[in-house]
């Protein structure tokens, strides 16, 4: 029996699975910031650079603010920050000197700890990256094993990036990510030997989703073999598409004779809160999902299912998705296996959707499946099939792509939006449209102090003090009245 830690992963992967990455606010972060750093938690799993463009974009607030407030909470705990490749904000392929400034910035600001998940599954490019991190200040790296069921991704596959990996000074752990919660306990037993034969003394953590109601008993399973940290959601905020359930894998892992070292007490206060919040703002809370076999033939993340649905029913199709779910499965295939995961499984609905309803397969590709088999979003793990590559290469619209001038230089950049900017604000303005980031400043700083209990009330008080028409008021409730004349 082992000791597991936990990472707390509520604030950044519950909230952008159940919650569309906008249920968190700066105000909602820190006012539980306090429990959560109480907890003991190996690490909370913060942000990533589309939540720090969200926060603009949405919430009209400083992202960079919102970590330093955090991190000036959370003293022992260190926050994550999610990193996919050579990207920041924008999808556009960074240079090496961009992504070490926006590294640094951020550890300037508090994240010490940075995962890294390529989403080509190039442990090569993990391996650059995590130069780049220690270089600018990084005081953790954990490297991505991302999960998928393919031809190619076998426990072979996974032991290889496992060993290129673990023989970098730069990368601290390694983490199995299966963000389709397709890993189950039987695949596990072969899976994590396997990886843990290959990275000696360093340690492996296990993240997983609840989709399909596998998580939890790998997480089990890889406690079992020697994975020394889970991932876990707490309260409203848990199971569903987003991860196992904190208190329930606290209870069973201690079932099974683990020791968790844990402030129980703030764990239940961190569960109660996010589920608080979910009820005060009307989001939907994570549940227990059933067994779907299905989900093995086209590896959809669970939330991408609903956003097809929705899709074909908008287009009064809704008869074709078994016609697309099959299709996906075959447009995988002829882009060279690629990992069902942000931006990809997005590219190959959209591509699938199009193929079913257009009459012609490969009639219409979007912009970014062919910038990704351009190679703009990292080196494939398989070429895409040969005569697909010969459509793409010959369609006008690839050429332009191919005519499209590279991210400027870090030098170049500077001149034009701004030599005497902060490295805050530079890297802001560097990948988001201006009239955001002059919103959001314009706003001013965010509120930091947040109540679910009583949000249905403040939220009725603004509403009928923004009326002219109401002359008296009364609050009533047993044992007490209110009146108020205007």
């Amino acid at each position: 029996m082992a000791d597991i830690r936990l990472v707390e992963t509520s604030l950044r992967d519950g909230n952008q699975c159940l919650w569309g990455a906008l249920g968190v606010d700066t105000a909602r972060t820190l006012t539980i910031a306090p429990a959560m750093e109480r907890c003991g938690f190996k690490a909370i799993d913060f942000t990533t650079s589309t939540h720090m463009g969200v926060a603009v974009r949405y919430k009209q607030e400083d992202p960079w603010e919102r970590i330093r407030a955090m991190a000036a909470i959370c003293k022992t705990t260190p926050l994550q920050f999610l990193s996919t490749g050579f990207r920041f904000i924008a999808w556009e392929t960074a240079s090496p000197e961009f992504m070490e400034l926006a590294f640094r910035t951020l550890a300037t600001n508090g994240i010490r700890r940075f995962a890294l998940a390529d989403p080509m599954n190039d442990a090569a490019s993990n391996v650059e990256v995590a130069k780049l991190v220690k270089r600018a200040g990084g005081e953790q790296v954990v490297g991505a094993l991302v999960f998928s069921i393919s031809p190619i991704h076998d426990d072979a596959h996974y032991a290889e990036a496992a060993r290129v990996m673990a023989a970098s000074p730069d990368i601290d752990a390694l983490y199995i990510k299966d963000p389709g919660g397709l890993l189950t306990p039987k695949r596990a037993r072969t899976l994590i030997p396997a990886i843990m034969a290959e990275i000696g003394s360093k340690e492996l953590e296990l993240h997983s989703h609840c989709t399909i109601g596998l998580a939890e008993q790998a997480y089990l399973e890889g406690a079992e073999l020697g994975a020394s940290a889970i991932q876990c959601a707490s309260g409203g905020a848990s199971d569903g598409t987003s991860n196992p359930n904190i208190e329930r894998m606290i209870a069973n892992l201690r079932a099974m004779g683990h020791t968790v070292a844990i402030d129980d007490e703030a764990v239940g206060e961190v569960a109660r809160y996010f589920t608080d919040l979910a009820e005060a703002e009307g989001l939907p809370t994570g549940q227990p999902m059933p067994f779907d076999a299905a989900y093995f033939h086209h590896n959809l993340p669970g939330g991408m299912v609903g956003t097809m649905r929705r899709h074909l029913a908008d287009h009064g199709t809704p008869e074709l998705e078994s016609r697309v779910i099959e299709e996906m499965g075959r447009v995988r295939e002829e882009l060279g296996w690629v990992i069902v995961m942000t931006p990809f499984a997005q590219m190959l609905q959209t591509q699938a959707v199009m193929n079913v309803t257009s009459g012609e397969r490969w009639a219409v590709i979007p912009d970014e499946v062919i910038r990704f088999a351009l190679g703009r979003f990292g080196r494939p793990i398989m070429p895409v099939e040969p005569n697909l590559m010969d459509r793409i290469m010959a369609n006008p619209r690839t050429k332009e792509l191919l005519a499209e001038p590279p991210m400027a230089e870090l030098a170049d950049l500077r001149k034009k939006i701004g030599a005497n900017l902060s490295d805050e604000e530079f890297l802001l303005r560097a990948t988001m449209p201006a009239g955001l980031v002059d919103a959001m400043q314009a706003k001013g700083p965010a509120e930091r102090h947040y109540d679910p209990k009583t949000r249905a009330v403040m939220e009725l008080v603004r509403q009928v003090l923004a009326r002219r028409d109401v002359t008296e008021l009364t609050v009533e409730k047993p044992g007490f009245r209110l009146d108020v004349a205007a």
